[in-house]
């Protein structure tokens, strides 16, 4: 699942700071990479914008750890703006981390990466964000009539 991160804060470069970061985590490595643009409605600088791929359970708790973790390493204001791939974001701000004691600090990660694997439904699709979804019907089989792009069968 892809999702866009992005920096806000007292400087900028706050977003190449959170990639080096997030990728000397070892189960984030190739997962983080720099945004072609800033999301919808962004008001980051592109270099402070960050698509980081993300799977349900492991890697969006290291996700989330790291990000708890980068924050409260952090002098000055950041914020942290999560972009889900169904447009849901999820904001997190450095004084909102700064103060927590580790118990708290691993509670907020956990929070977190729920927050983070709601996005990803299950059986997430392989082809990725840029797939068409498929209309289905309440029992989750494909609905025949839905018009998903490809021609109809002769």
């Amino acid at each position: 699942m892809r999702i866009i991160v992005t920096v806000e804060g007292d400087d900028s470069g706050s977003g190449h700071e959170l990639r080096r970061w997030l990728t000397a985590e070892p189960g984030m490595r190739g997962r983080v990479r720099p945004a072609d643009a800033p999301p919808p409605g962004a008001t980051g600088a592109v270099s402070d914008t960050l698509v980081a791929l993300v799977e349900p359970g492991g890697i969006a708790a290291v996700f989330a750890g790291a990000l708890v973790a980068w924050l409260q390493s952090r002098r000055g204001t950041r914020t942290v703006t999560i972009t889900r791939p169904d447009g849901t974001r999820i904001t997190v701000t450095a004084a909102q981390v700064k103060a927590l004691d580790a118990r708290r600090a691993a509670d907020l990660a956990r929070e977190l990466a729920a927050a983070v694997d709601a996005a990803a439904p299950p059986g997430d699709d392989p082809a990725g964000p840029d797939a068409r979804p498929r209309a289905r019907n309440a029992d989750d089989t494909p609905r025949p009539d839905a018009d998903d792009g490809r021609p109809p069968a002769s």
